[in-house]
């Protein structure tokens, strides 16, 4: 099927001659004649320039009909069309692209793929970067990497949110039935959640830590329960952790809980000198997920794992955090760690900016 009769290429052709050779001219006065309210509707340049060709060599712009097997529909005009549509939207969905051009979805997809040779890339959702964060982020992976043999005796910490209600990827979710169902996914407009602190190195994981009241419900992290925690909670299970010992650091990111004078006086009792944090013996650069294997690999990892089975209660998914987060193996711990290096190696030759793809590998 041609996207395009004989009489609006015989127009163009004619247009194209009587315009001195210009597809310019040709594809306005196309839009004028067929009463098209958008250029993007009217044949392109490379289109116009086909038709032309095949005009002058064989005396028609239509193809030649087929006499045997039915002809693919991944035409030189239909691929030319999908070609110039792309240059002048690449994100524009296939379903509005189809629409567009006149094309089966299935034809476009061959096209884009089997002709031009192109690909489909998701967008990678960053943290937005300030002015001066590049330099920050530059100056800490070179002085981690400087400091720094290994990065192996360092604990990375962090708290996270999990939610009830999980997350529904629309994508993987189907159901075949003789007639819609029209089912609805329901979420509530404040979900239960859990607040999770958990402290990793590359020998293993110290958590979960749940924030919550003596009723079980889900508090704010603040100072003086950060404190707490660290108090009661973490420096206790230090003393049975294979990765600790005197020479091991620290790090927690810049959040108020984390770096007001009460949480900083506790945490140097323990890790005096060896604290990577704002205000710390190593700065510790604002808005970089990018560089922490909490953020990075563990929230995620976990978060692909506690939903597998639908909790619904609190205590279910607080079993589940536990469960899962007690079998990630030490192997796998080391291996993000060493993807941490590679990291801030990435992190320093880009001098400072966002890393440009998701270096770990499963």
């Amino acid at each position: 099927m041609e996207r395009f009769t004989g009489e609006q290429r015989a127009f163009c052709v004619k247009a194209y001659y009587k315009n001195g050779d210009s597809c310019i001219v040709a594809r306005r006065l196309f839009r004028a004649r067929f009463n098209l309210h958008d250029l993007n509707q009217c044949p392109s340049e490379t289109a116009i320039r086909l038709w032309v060709k095949k005009f002058e060599a064989s005396g028609s712009t239509l193809n030649a009909k087929p006499t045997g097997r039915r002809k693919s529909i991944r035409t030189e005009e239909n691929v030319a069309e999908v070609a110039a549509s792309v240059r002048r939207d690449p994100q524009q969905s296939s379903r509005k692209r189809s629409a567009e051009l006149g094309l089966a979805r299935t034809s476009l997809r061959r096209i884009l793929g089997k002709d031009l040779k192109l690909h489909p890339y998701k967008l990678q959702v960053v943290q937005e970067l300030n002015p001066n964060d590049h330099h920050l982020r530059r100056a800490f992976a070179k002085t981690m990497l400087e400091r720094f043999e290994n990065l192996n005796n360092i604990l990375f910490s962090d708290e996270a949110h999990f939610h009830l209600c999980g997350y529904v990827n629309k994508q993987n979710c189907r159901y075949w039935a003789a007639e819609n169902p029209k089912l609805k996914h329901q979420r509530p407009l404040h979900s239960l959640k859990v607040t999770v602190w958990a402290a990793m190195s590359a020998k293993g994981i110290i958590g979960p830590h749940f924030f919550e009241n003596e009723r079980g419900q889900g508090i704010t992290v603040n100072s003086a329960r950060y404190t707490a925690m660290l108090r009661n909670f973490f420096f206790p299970q230090l003393h049975n952790f294979e990765g600790y010992n005197a020479r091991t650091w620290f790090q927690h990111d810049g959040a108020t809980s984390h770096v007001s004078n009460e949480s900083l006086t506790v945490v140097k009792e323990m890790f005096n000198g060896k604290l990577l944090s704002r205000r710390g013996d190593i700065p510790w650069p604002p808005r970089s997920p990018d560089l922490t294997p909490l953020d990075f690999f563990l929230w995620g990892y976990l978060k692909s794992c506690v939903y597998a089975n639908k909790p619904t209660t609190i205590a279910q998914l607080k079993d589940n955090i536990r469960e899962q987060m007690s079998a990630i193996p030490q192997e796998m711990c080391q291996r993000v760690f060493t993807n941490l290096r590679t990291r801030l190696e990435e992190c320093f030759r880009l001098d400072g900016a966002y890393l440009n793809d998701v270096i770990l590998k499963k």
